[in-house]
């Protein structure tokens, strides 16, 4: 395997350091621009509304300089006192000039105080409201996925195990693109920004509380040390890394990956068998593609089918696992169906069908 050094990747990640961040889901509001030109535009509309008051009243209202309110007068007055600076060089004599800043601009003094500090306020705790639900975001996240990369292979993981009845608030997606995360986040996810081959990265992530890793990342050398670094942090954890190389994958199940998918292999070997049976690529295509068409799946054993043979099954059954074992349908010393096997099946899936998730590693041989 052709890997860069340890050292020339480490000084290769400090000449680009992103900014670490936790970006959560949130749900699409207008943009913070428009949100303060509508406020301002509201504060300017209720001035103008006092201003107009005190015109059309301005009789009843008296200016100690030259005693009348004009128009620049009125104008004056109702930004003092909305501001509630008031210089008392302009006051209302009139019962009903008085009686309009009682019922009427004084409720509009608070409504423009409102719309100004409010906005000022809301500007101010964002950081901290932000911080809050990070934190609680934090204390309640168990037993997650996190995916690493969210390129094609990182969305379709996704895809699949959401399929399966993950909910989204339990994959939390690492990347070192904020458009990526921004486009994660846009979809659902939480996300992290960052180098995820950075230990101070994956905590971000939580993946030391983890259920299931999946590295998804461009690069075989990224992939290793990702899962170096996550099987560190993690020795529970079921880590599934995808490598481009398939003589990378032993170096992958040496740093700490439970199994490890050749992309380009499998590429390969479907484009040779569509070539040889177009059939069976057209069949194999059916199986990877999540949702719809045909399946493999993996499901307990029922009571109805505790010893039978698999081939009396009315699902078409591939393999059996057994205790740590994965054995075929026609393997002799498979026998009859136990309780506690589990089946791994291939059924016929439609659109909103969904399988309850596994809770269980896959054993391994």
């Amino acid at each position: 395997m052709k890997l860069p050094g340890h050292d020339a990747i480490a000084r290769q990640a400090d000449e680009h350091l992103v900014t670490h961040r936790v970006k959560l889901p949130r749900k699409v509001v207008e943009h913070p621009f428009r949100q303060v030109a509508k406020r301002v535009l509201m504060a300017l509309l209720v001035l103008s509304a006092t201003a107009l008051l005190v015109w059309f009243d301005h009789d009843g209202y008296n200016d100690n300089s030259d005693g009348s309110v004009d128009f620049l007068d009125a104008w004056y007055y109702a930004t003092v006192t909305l501001s509630t600076t008031g210089y008392g060089d302009i006051t209302p004599v009139s019962d009903a000039a008085r009686l309009t800043n009682i019922f009427v601009i004084t409720p509009l003094r608070v409504l423009f105080l409102i719309i100004l500090v409010g906005t000022t306020l809301e500007v101010l705790t964002e950081r901290t409201r932000e911080e809050w639900r990070l934190n609680r975001w934090r204390s309640t996240l168990r037993d997650h996925t996190v995916v690493v990369g969210f390129g094609t292979k990182g969305r379709s993981a996704i895809q699949t195990v959401c399929a399966t009845g993950l909910k989204k608030e339990q994959v939390v997606v690492v990347d070192p693109s904020s458009k990526v995360i921004d486009a994660a986040t846009a979809e659902g996810f939480a996300g992290v920004i960052g180098d995820a081959t950075r230990s101070d990265v994956l905590k971000r992530a939580e993946v030391h509380k983890a259920r299931k890793i999946i590295i998804a990342t461009q690069r075989d050398d990224t992939a290793v040390l990702v899962t170096l670094t996550a099987r560190q942090l993690n020795k529970g954890a079921k880590i599934v890394a995808a490598v481009r190389e398939e003589e990378n994958a032993p170096l992958l199940k040496q740093s700490g990956a439970d199994a490890v998918i050749t992309s380009a292999s499998a590429a390969g070997r479907l484009l040779g068998l569509s070539v040889l049976s177009p059939a069976a690529g057209m069949v194999m295509e059916d199986l990877i593609q999540q949702g719809s068409g045909l399946d493999i799946v993996e499901r307990p054993v029922i009571k109805a089918e505790v010893g039978r043979n698999p081939r009396e099954v009315e699902d078409l059954v591939v393999s059996v696992v057994r205790g740590h074992r994965v054995l075929g349908y026609d393997d002799p010393n498979l026998g009859a169906l136990e309780l506690t096997d589990r089946l791994i099946t291939i059924v016929r899936m439609t659109p909103g069908t969904q399988v309850a998730p596994d809770v269980r590693p896959l054993p391994q041989d």
